[in-house]
Parts: structure tokens; C-alpha cells; sequence
């Protein structure tokens, strides 16, 4: 067996995190990480769908949008949710981007001394011509601007 062939039996399984220093976790837990709509059940109930567009995780080896970039897009399934443990799991069901047999868990822990820790793990097929630490970069890159922006709206409310 080639490279290739054994890289593809496994999936790729990592965690990102991000420390969000001045909003605790019950202030990050509500918010929103990225724009997205519902288009199937009731919005934050296990099995409802929503569509997701305009994120920078994607196949183009950059998170610079740009002007002639296609907008990347999901099809998300709530596989679930514990607004007590602060955790949801989520399942691509439709993309643009690359991705088969995508799954993800986002967890907003409390800190110790304040502030909290976002995390998102996510587990999927290997994608052709990609390389797993340049997308665990990207995971980090974008967790830490999305924790800056809710960190920011919580300060200015």
C-alpha cells in the first residue's frame, strides 16, 4: 500500500483552541462563530440544518477572500447540544469547500482566573493535495479572529 492509499484510511482528527481573556464563558457561549441561517427544523435543536456561507476554511491554501474568490459554503446538521457544558457538535451535509465526512464539536470552557477557552475539534476525510497542519493553521488563525470579534462585541455592550 502507497502512501496515499494508508493516508486516506485514516481520518484527520485535530483540536484548535483560543483564550478569550477579557468575556467569560457564559458571555461567548451564545454568540454565533460564524453567519449562518436556518433552512431546516427549528434553529438550535438537534437535526436542524443550517446553511453557512462567506468562512475562509477552504481548498484555495489562503483565508484571503479577495475579489474573484468563489464564497465558500456548508449545509450543517445539529447532531447536538448541552447548553450546560457549553459544547455543540455539528455535521457537514453539503459543501463547497473540499470536505467529506466532516464532523466538529465546539466546547466555550470557563478560565480559571476569568475569560474562557473556545475549542473546536473537528475529524474528516483527508482531502487530496491538502496537508493537515496547513488546515489545522487555518482552524487557528480563524478561531482566534473569531474569538477577537465576540470578545469585541461583548465589550461593547
Amino acid at each position: 500500500m502507497d502512501q496515499m492509499e494508508s493516508q486516506s484510511c485514516h481520518k484527520w482528527e485535530k483540536k484548535v483552541s483560543t483564550r478569550v481573556a477579557k468575556a467569560s464563558a457564559d458571555q461567548i457561549w451564545p454568540l454565533r462563530l460564524s453567519d449562518c441561517y436556518g433552512i431546516h427544523g427549528k434553529n438550535g435543536e438537534p437535526g436542524c440544518v443550517r446553511y453557512c456561507a462567506g468562512f475562509s476554511i477552504s481548498s484555495e491554501g489562503t483565508s484571503d477572500p479577495g475579489e474573484n474568490r468563489p464564497i465558500k459554503w456548508s449545509k450543517e446538521r445539529l447532531v447536538g447540544v448541552d447548553p450546560h457544558g457549553r459544547s455543540l457538535n455539528y455535521e457537514m451535509v453539503d459543501s463547497n469547500n473540499g470536505f467529506t465526512s466532516y464532523a466538529s464539536t465546539v466546547r466555550v470552557i470557563p478560565g480559571d482566573e476569568g475569560g474562557c477557552t473556545i475549542e473546536w475539534s473537528f475529524t474528516v476525510d483527508p482531502v487530496e493535495g491538502w496537508v493537515l497542519e496547513d488546515l489545522v493553521r487555518k482552524y487557528e488563525v480563524g478561531l482566534q479572529g473569531m474569538g477577537r470579534k465576540m470578545e469585541d462585541s461583548i465589550s461593547v455592550m
